[in-house]
């Protein structure tokens, strides 16, 4: 099997981090994958994804010192993906899996193997997550959802359609993932 960097993208209440996370605990004994864990400057137990905080300026020392494979700033934080449990993945030809923006897809394509891994959800659906979350204000839900962000035409996608339960949004995923290892095997 070949390393490949698996880039999960998706807008706003479609589900990525849940998925993710499902996905993960059911591969969690498969020696072929590792979920790579970010970096955000938003502090531990603010919600969201299980992530590694770090303040502003930590951060831009850690960028500038190369401590990150990709990093980007989205919704006034900064994100990293560290270069370490990446690059190891990769040279050992395991499938990396990692929630990036859409806007570092360029670059993580020019670095490294890339498929992206698309998860998507109706609007009305997003909506009722987003509110249900209780981390935001009915108008920048709103905002968040407004933002629509197209993904570059000569990428490799693949597409989960998030509309049932988390485990059949968990399970599709999984069955992406475990096809690149099979048809890398073939």
């Amino acid at each position: 099997m070949s390393g490949a960097l698996v880039a999960v993208v998706g807008p706003s209440g479609a589900g990525k981090d849940t998925l993710m996370e499902a996905a993960r605990e059911r591969l969690v004994d498969d020696p072929s994958f590792v979920f790579l864990r970010r970096v955000i400057t938003r502090p531990e137990g603010a919600g969201g994804e299980d992530h590694q905080a770090m303040t502003r300026g930590a951060f831009l020392k850690a960028r500038d010192a190369g401590f990150f494979a990709l990093s980007w700033d989205a919704h006034g934080l900064l994100y990293g993906i560290p270069r370490d449990p990446l690059e190891t993945a990769l040279d050992d030809r395991q499938v990396a899996v990692a929630n990036l923006s859409r806007h570092a897809l360029g670059e993580a394509a020019k670095r490294y193997p890339l498929v992206v891994l698309s998860v998507t959800a109706p609007l009305a659906v997003r909506a009722r997550r987003l509110a249900a979350r209780g981390r935001e204000t009915h108008d920048q839900v709103v905002a968040r959802l407004s933002r629509e962000a197209g993904l570059p035409l000569d990428l490799d996608v693949r597409e989960v359609l998030n509309t049932g339960s988390i485990e059949e949004g968990a399970e599709a995923m999984v069955a992406v993932l475990r096809g690149l290892t099979e048809k890398a095997r073939a």
